[in-house]
């Protein structure tokens, strides 16, 4: 039984601990051996020359480039924003609101449409909400209850 015991067990000697302190030592291994290792690049390594492309693409991308953009010139409308100016049943309220904001902003586009018994007053073209938020805010003043809405925009010829 002596003989099992003391062939099974390694001498402290041969054991590595990964602590000095003994009464908490484990065993660590040392793998580092299995580890590949590789040559550094550049040491042993030949010079290779750069490889210059010999296959360009170019005219077949600018062909369909040309494509994608008469396709775009084609697009009229796009998700987008307006304000909400007016909606309501009073014709003379309407116009006049109408001709304030024209002499405020001539550069917007306004959209007066009717749909018995409302009116509708919508303005600008804005594809972010945000656009739309600080033309908001200039005419806040003017237009105390007018709010953002999501619709359909017509895109700007420029």
């Amino acid at each position: 039984m002596a003989l099992l015991v003391s062939s099974a067990c390694k001498p402290a000697s041969e054991a590595r601990t990964s602590s000095p302190d003994k009464a908490s030592a484990r065993v660590v291994d040392d793998i580092s051996v299995y580890r590949p290792t590789y040559p550094a690049e550049g040491a042993n390594a030949p010079a290779a020359a750069r490889v210059e492309p010999t296959n360009h693409a170019n005219a077949k991308v600018a062909v369909l480039m040309d494509s994608v953009a008469s396709v775009n010139k084609g697009i009229k409308y796009a998700q987008g924003y307006r304000i909400l100016a007016y909606n309501g049943s009073e014709r003379q309220t309407v116009m006049d609101l109408r001709k304030a904001i024209i002499a405020r902003m001539p550069e917007e586009k306004d959209y007066l449409t009717y749909q018995q018994p409302n009116f509708r007053l919508k303005i600008g073209d804005y594809f972010t909400r945000m656009e739309a938020q600080q033309v908001l805010n200039r005419i806040s003043d003017l237009i105390p209850n007018a709010h953002i809405v999501q619709e359909q925009i017509n895109i700007p010829k420029n």
